[in-house]
């Protein structure tokens, strides 16, 4: 049985604000925070009509806000960029290339073209379209028939490809987002979290950047028939340059989107709202708030040391860092409102090797968990003497029966 305790943190970056310092400097003993001014409730810092909404800074992956963030909804078109994350995924791994073609099958047709009265990119019956001009229907135009069409293409059918597209957000880190089918249609079975989708919107960007392009393209023209990109945050010219948008009766307007400004990339996802202009309003306003609101902050330099952690057995304690520097993003109104503690799960028991992942750095501004990263051991930590090990098995039986 282990029990998830705090380590002993180091005093942090001398390049920190002087209470922030001070705070740090002062810890002595494990099992302690350090905690600079109040902890104020994230919707102090913003509020949002949205029902489920999530931002993230791209580059610490800083928490800039959250709400309802795990809530599952109908993913309505949002779900495409899972389907074309399988897409890219495919086409990095030598699957496909740009140039394959596909067909149009009467149940791509009707069920996601013309004939559906749905997002479509007028693909005809029975013609075949290359695999270039389908992922530019999908990511432009919302196409619903393109995404049958790649589907029947790719797996046979689209309950297959659905499967795999839930089978591939787990091995992205989607932890709770499950797929139906390939054009977020109503389905049963489709659910996301705002979390998920953030998640799969920083996958898709640092992953494929020759495909991510298509994200920010204005509008693409088939069958004769121009149409223009849906994402209504592109044409503002505030740094918006993706994502998608989509609505259900059953869990209202939704977007996810990206913003690259000031030298940094935010993303967001939100959800359960009224109409396309609140959606739009609202997620500007997220948007440009994440960006003008915060401000970077070092808590601990590159090797440098954050804290100890004691051994189940070993001969002393482990000595943990993190691989590169920790840098955050607090805001500005309540720069030094933040908590902190190393979390990992005792008891750590000896030996451990040098560079194993031992504990995680947990930041809290607020109420909020806004950053987590792994910690890893310095050095190696081998068995200690019997009466070290003896000593620490009464402490963890004293453990258990309290």
């Amino acid at each position: 049985m282990s029990w998830p305790l705090l380590g002993r943190l180091s005093s942090g970056s001398s390049g920190l604000n002087s209470p922030l310092a001070g705070a740090l400097s002062a810890l002595a003993l494990s099992l302690v925070l350090f905690t600079v001014g109040a902890t104020p409730s994230r919707a102090q810092l913003f509020e949002t009509r949205a029902a489920q909404a999530y931002m993230i800074d791209a580059d610490t992956g800083t928490v800039l806000f959250s709400k309802n963030e795990d809530e599952l909804v109908p993913p309505a078109s949002l779900a495409k960029l899972m389907t074309m994350e399988v897409v890219f995924h495919a086409i990095r791994t030598g699957r496909l290339t740009l140039d394959d073609t596909f067909q149009v099958s009467e149940n791509a047709w009707r069920t996601g073209g013309a004939a559906s009265r749905t997002s479509t990119m007028f693909a005809e019956l029975n013609s075949s379209i290359r695999l270039e001009d389908l992922i530019q229907g999908v990511i432009v135009q919302s196409a619903n028939d393109g995404c049958i069409i790649i589907a029947e293409g790719m797996a046979g059918s689209e309950d297959n490809f659905a499967r795999l597209m839930t089978e591939r957000a787990r091995e992205i880190g989607l932890t709770r987002s499950v797929f139906g089918n390939a054009s977020g249609l109503p389905h049963p079975d489709s659910q996301v979290s705002m979390k998920d989708l953030v998640t799969l919107a920083r996958h898709i960007h640092a992953t494929y950047p020759e495909f991510y392009r298509f994200y920010s393209q204005p509008e693409f023209t088939w069958n004769g028939i121009r149409q223009r990109n849906r994402n209504p945050l592109l044409g503002l010219d505030i740094g918006v340059d993706g994502m998608k948008t989509g609505f259900t009766e059953e869990s209202g307007y939704g977007i996810v989107s990206s913003i690259n400004r000031d030298g940094r990339r935010l993303f967001m996802a939100m959800s359960g709202l009224s109409s396309e202009r609140e959606r739009a309003e609202e997620a500007r306003k997220m948007l440009e708030w994440g960006v003008r609101a915060f401000e970077r902050r070092t808590l601990f330099a590159e090797d440098e040391i954050i804290g100890e952690l004691s051994v189940y057995g070993g001969e002393s304690s482990a000595v943990v860092k993190a691989r590169g520097p920790i840098d955050i993003f607090v805001p500005i109104t309540n720069p030094d409102r933040m908590t902190a503690r190393i979390s990992y799960r005792w008891p750590l028991r000896a030996p451990i090797e040098a560079g194993a992942e031992v504990a995680v750095l947990k930041v809290y501004i607020g109420d909020l968990l806004s950053q987590e990263t792994p910690l890893y051991a310095e050095s190696t930590v081998s068995k200690g003497p019997l009466h070290t090990q003896a000593l620490d098995a009464l402490i963890e039986l004293a453990q258990f029966w309290r």
